[in-house]
């Protein structure tokens, strides 16, 4: 069964279509991947799934039925904006989370615990929201948002305010909600973020869909034509051109995709003649290549 189904959606908000005919499934136990640039319609669609917004026409279904009462109880959502309560302690508002979702407090307060242990917290349990940092109120959201063991994970901007060491633990929990058998589904304008832990993904540009499906498999039929180059020195963008479709420069890094995979001998060539090549690396495109040329080719 899918965690999520999604048939030929819209919304439109006066005279801007914000979500324009979407269909995708989630498959339950999965990282799911909801990608694309702010405004491009995400959080639209993700309010549409909980029933915070309704569609002008199309079928979503969550959980196997249509979204009730029972059902939301099962679910767990982190919204893009945050909503804690700033003077009450950490402890309280957890509890108050779990409670939301039928916890006791007994059971609450000791799931706040072990989640905040989890995330080298326990200290701030008497402390109040209002004297947490940016990222320390995040964790806080996070662990209401899945204190009571949700079946359905959905988490809106999550690294936001987070700094290297959080993400990667933020992302550690989340695969660790799969192999619990949770599904998870999160949406990000950063899709560097998603390339090592989602299963499927969906790209999403001006409330259209145009790329959807298993990440691997996109990957697949995306990628190929692109090196990896780390250079010292100045990129000879002219002496190359003839060679390239694009280059993503970065100063001393640089995503280049060809115009054909074979012309890779000949590209390094000319780098080496004009620059310090310290690196030189066939490779699978990036989402932000793939989602480039995805929306040059829908223009």
């Amino acid at each position: 069964m899918d965690a999520i189904s999604v048939r030929d959606v819209t919304k439109s908000f006066s005279t801007q279509r914000a979500v324009d005919e979407i269909s995708f499934d989630v498959p339950e136990g999965s990282i799911y991947g909801f990608l694309g640039p702010n405004g491009s319609g995400k959080t639209t669609t993700i309010r549409m799934i909980l029933k915070i917004l309704m569609p002008d026409s199309g079928e979503i279904r969550v959980l196997g039925k249509d979204l009730d009462d029972k059902t939301s109880n099962r679910i767990g959502y982190l919204p893009e904006e945050r909503g804690l309560y700033r003077s009450m302690r950490v402890e309280d508002q957890l509890v108050f989370f779990g409670a939301l979702h039928g916890l006791s407090t007994a059971e609450a307060r000791r799931r706040a615990h072990v989640w905040l242990e989890r995330f080298d917290a326990g200290d701030w349990a008497m402390r109040k929201i209002q004297e947490l940092s940016k990222g320390m109120q995040q964790k806080v959201q996070f662990i209401g948002t899945v204190i009571h063991d949700p079946d359905l994970v959905i988490l809106d901007e999550p690294f936001s305010g987070l700094d290297p060491v959080n993400t990667r633990l933020l992302k550690d929990v989340m695969l660790e909600l799969r192999a619990r058998g949770s599904t998870v589904i999160f949406s990000t304008h950063q899709m560097e973020q998603v390339e090592k832990s989602c299963d499927r993904i969906m790209l999403i540009h001006k409330g259209r869909k145009l790329v959807e499906g298993l990440l691997s498999r996109i990957r697949q039929e995306h990628g190929g034509d692109v090196v990896q180059v780390e250079y010292s020195g100045e990129l000879p963008r002219e002496a190359v051109k003839d060679l390239v479709e694009s280059i993503n420069d970065q100063g001393q890094y640089a995503e280049i995709r060809l115009r054909r995979e074979e012309d890779a001998p000949a590209l390094l060539r000319r780098l080496v003649g004009a620059c310090d090549v310290r690196r030189f690396q066939i490779a699978e495109a990036s989402l932000d290549d793939i989602f480039v040329r995805v929306v040059e080719a829908a223009k």
